[in-house]
């Protein structure tokens, strides 16, 4: 039986995490140690945006099925939902379904291995000038002329930077390549085109 119709069968036909039946999706949770129907959850695009950091955090759309959610007996879906509720931290209605949530050791290990647990709970993401998100691999374009420093490369507005690279540990940096050489930009001096 393929992996598809296992999570379609084990979930109902509905996200695990919110039960809607809309635009389905297969998630592989990251770190885990086997593949396959035990790995992974079947879920809304939605979720998936936001679990991927695709979409702003929405509070008030987790605030209603993470409470609910991280009681399932699917190993994969609490892992998941330990770790949505650790970007939610700060706020008391995810702060009281921490306190709560039980997860076996080696779950645990699992759902904490993907760092969301750590830092102060507020999700950053790499947002262009003019607000949009930025993801992997995007093309985007300088909107100021920028000197780069250590090299006497001067790179103009309106140049066009393929596939850029997310510097994970700083929201306001991007990497991309101009004029053959690698740079790090500061993202409010782009636009995603």
């Amino acid at each position: 039986m393929k992996i598809e119709d296992v999570l379609k069968q084990r979930s109902g036909n509905v996200c695990e995490l919110s039960g809607t039946a809309d635009n389905l999706v297969i998630y592989e949770v990251p770190f885990a140690k086997n593949k396959g129907a035990d790995s992974s959850i079947l879920i809304s695009e939605k979720c998936l945006n936001q679990i991927e950091k695709k979409e702003l955090p929405d509070s008030k759309f987790w605030e209603g099925i993470l409470p609910t959610a991280m009681w399932s007996e699917v190993p994969a879906v609490q892992v998941v939902a330990y770790r949505m509720l650790n970007r939610f931290r700060n706020e008391s209605w995810a702060s009281d379904a921490l306190d709560m949530i039980y997860l076996d050791d080696d779950n645990m290990e699992l759902a904490q291995a993907s760092g969301d647990h750590l830092g102060d709970g507020n999700v950053q993401l790499h947002m262009d000038s003019n607000g949009n998100i930025l993801q992997g691999g995007d093309t985007v374009t300088l909107i100021k002329d920028l000197d780069v420093k250590g090299s006497s490369l001067n790179a103009k507005i309106g140049t066009a930077v393929r596939n850029i690279r997310l510097v994970h540990d700083n929201h306001e940096q991007i990497e991309g390549k101009v004029e053959g050489q690698t740079i790090v930009i500061l993202t409010k001096y782009v636009k995603k085109q």
